[in-house]
């Protein structure tokens, strides 16, 4: 039997850990973090795919999740996914949530995606200047709140039943509304970039648990406003569309019957929605 040359083991290690489904890689800007992949075999062929990023909710498990989940949407769709992996304790301190509002201490979890892309965009040489984003749960609290800041990064948004939704109120700082966005984030609202781009939202209309997504007064996130969006996430959900709508945003809502906060169970919906946009784009 011939042994694998280094230039052979070379090439077949790259076919194996960094196209299809991916090994976890940690992020050369902030190696705190990680990111998994799904790079559809076409790439490898020298063709241009579009990027969807994927982002977990507070378990973090569903990164892999997803990765595998759309991965058949990909192939077919010339689209490679990304799933970054923001850990739970990252400041040490335990925290769970803090990648959902964009920023934890000195982490700016926005630039991290964004840093991120660029480095598999230059990777795989793909221009990934602008790519979708998808998000459940936690991952949804960060769907929205990116796209709000970063609208201009975005060819389509799927926003997945977040616990807690900030609304483009004028009249409230972030997390709640977008009065301080300037200058908590440097960046000012751009509502006519916001309304460029397609959103989708869905979440399950038995998703009516609340223990986890209710704000009380001297927990981590509790601001005045917290809880005024709604009770349940159907009912937050809604009021984002809302505001969004408000803005002149076009929003497709899918309120999924008989489904509770189940992830798996609503991606067939986000991947019907970036299709259609996928055709619109292309077109």
């Amino acid at each position: 039997m011939q042994e694998l040359g280094t230039s052979d083991a070379s090439v077949r290690a790259r076919e194996i850990y960094d196209y299809g489904e991916t090994a976890i890689f940690a992020s050369t800007a902030d190696p705190r973090f990680h990111m998994l992949l799904y790079v559809p075999p076409q790439v490898a062929q020298g063709k241009d795919v579009e990027l969807l990023v994927a982002v977990h909710g507070t378990g973090r498990t569903s990164a892999m999740e997803f990765r595998d989940g759309f991965a058949e949407f990909g192939l077919y769709n010339d689209c490679a996914i990304l799933c970054p992996i923001f850990p739970v304790n990252v400041c040490g301190d335990g925290a769970r949530s803090g990648y959902k509002y964009l920023i934890e201490g000195d982490i700016r979890y926005d630039q991290v995606v964004l840093d991120m892309v660029a480095e598999m965009g230059k990777k795989y040489a793909q221009d990934w200047s602008r790519f979708a984003m998808f998000g459940f749960s936690g991952g949804g609290h960060f769907a929205h709140r990116f796209t709000i800041l970063h609208p201009d990064k975005l060819w389509a948004a799927s926003i997945g039943a977040p616990g807690s939704v900030t609304l483009l109120d004028p009249d409230r700082d972030w997390w709640v509304g977008t009065r301080d966005l300037s200058e908590k984030f440097g960046r000012p609202f751009d509502a006519s970039a916001l309304a460029a781009v397609p959103i989708h939202m869905v979440v399950g209309g038995l998703d009516l648990e609340t223990w986890e997504i209710t704000h009380a007064p001297g927990s981590a996130y509790y601001m005045e406003g917290a809880n005024d969006a709604g009770t349940t996430r159907p009912e937050r959900l809604k009021s984002l569309k809302r505001s969004f709508e408000s803005a002149g945003v076009s929003v497709t809502l899918d309120e999924v019957p008989g489904v509770s906060h189940e992830r798996m169970k609503v991606l067939g919906h986000v991947k019907a929605f970036l299709t259609r946009q996928l055709r619109e784009m292309r077109a």
